[in-house]
């Protein structure tokens, strides 16, 4: 007891202090530095005087308790009054081979219990700098993809009316589309630093123009990217062409295909990138996939010789700096990895770009 520096003069134990945690009402700000009688519920963990919304700590609450969100964050309907949330998007009828990223959102909250407050990498303190909730899924049609995208767009409309940066949970690439042409709405055409093994810029897939194959291609015809503030990192795979990535560099992205990206670190690359995107509204769309199957297998469309989740990361760590208006995850299928670890990665990288949002507070 001593080694966790309780302040006896309140006449409180910690026993107390998780009570009084799980009696605030569910309208409530749920999960919160302190009680509401102001102890703090971890003394070590220097929290702020604001009240945030702060995940529960495992120390004492057991992460198999309770209802999954993202992170144990607290759950509400809307997006108003949050500066950044975490919303899942939960399809698969863009996919064209295997199936079962509709359950990715899903996957991620169950993975994401193993989340903590603060990033130990980069002492990053993203609950004592934004206010953050997880909203809960768009209300997808799996039935018509066309109705899907018009509610993808409608429902982040709202989202970003409220002036709060959505952090996507996928479902698959196809909804990069529809929440670009939000994001775009709102901010103009926008930087995009696109991580993935595929360049999604593809015309038509079996006659369909809409797919998770066509996005990229769809919000240029629209006007909805800064094409000179496009970058696409880890591209690879066999090709329908002998250049897969022509398209992409004749729009004027910068193409980075993952053969310049084996066995070095990607810190450099991202100097140059947070060079080319400027102080423009960024958007980050992180395809998990983008990985090597061997670290992230649970995905629709996997490639051999893919990113390591290191150099993942310090391509996420490498947007510190950017005006990041929106980032999504996708493509996570949980069926086809029964470990969860494609998930929980995923799950990760979602609290890394928390940790590099605009006005995030570091140690």
């Amino acid at each position: 007891m001593s080694s966790l520096r309780i302040n006896f003069h309140l006449s409180r134990t910690i026993t107390a202090a998780a009570a009084d945690f799980f009696a605030l009402q569910p309208r409530q700000t749920l999960a919160l530095c302190s009680d509401r009688r102001g102890l703090c519920i971890n003394p070590n963990r220097k929290c702020s005087g604001k009240r945030y919304n702060v995940p529960p700590s495992a120390e004492f609450v057991a992460r198999v308790a309770g209802i999954p969100t993202m992170a144990k964050l607290p759950y509400q309907d809307t997006a108003e009054g949050l500066d950044a949330a975490f919303v899942g998007v939960p399809i698969d009828t863009g996919t064209s081979n295997r199936p079962g990223a509709r359950f990715g959102p899903r996957q991620i909250r169950v993975e994401s219990a193993m989340l903590r407050a603060y990033n130990s990498g980069t002492r990053a303190a993203p609950y004592e700098s934004l206010m953050v909730a997880d909203i809960g899924d768009v209300n997808v049609n799996v039935y018509d993809l066309k109705d899907t995208c018009k509610r993808i767009r409608e429902a982040y409309r709202k989202i970003l009316a409220t002036g709060c940066i959505p952090l996507t949970m996928g479902g698959d690439h196809t909804i990069a589309y529809p929440i670009l042409q939000a994001v775009a709405e709102k901010h103009g055409p926008v930087g995009l630093i696109h991580v993935d093994a595929h360049a999604d810029t593809s015309d038509v897939i079996l006659g369909e123009k809409i797919g998770h194959g066509t996005p990229f291609r769809r919000c240029v015809e629209e006007g909805l990217l800064d094409c000179k503030r496009v970058v696409q990192i880890g591209l690879r795979g066999s090709g329908y062409s002998p250049d897969s990535y022509e398209w992409s560099r004749a729009q004027g992205f910068r193409v980075v295909q993952v053969e310049e990206c084996w066995y070095k670190s990607l810190a450099p690359l991202m100097d140059e990138v947070r060079n080319q995107m400027g102080k423009g509204p960024v958007y980050l769309s992180f395809d998990i996939d983008a990985l090597d199957p061997g670290f992230a297998p649970g995905t629709g469309t996997p490639e051999i010789a893919g990113l390591t989740p290191i150099q993942g990361v310090e391509i996420i760590r490498g947007c510190r700096g950017l005006n990041l208006v929106g980032c999504d995850l996708v493509e996570v299928s949980p069926p086809y990895d029964t470990t969860g670890n494609t998930a929980l990665t995923g799950a990760n990288l979602l609290f890394e770009m928390l940790c590099v949002l605009p006005k995030i507070k570091y140690y």
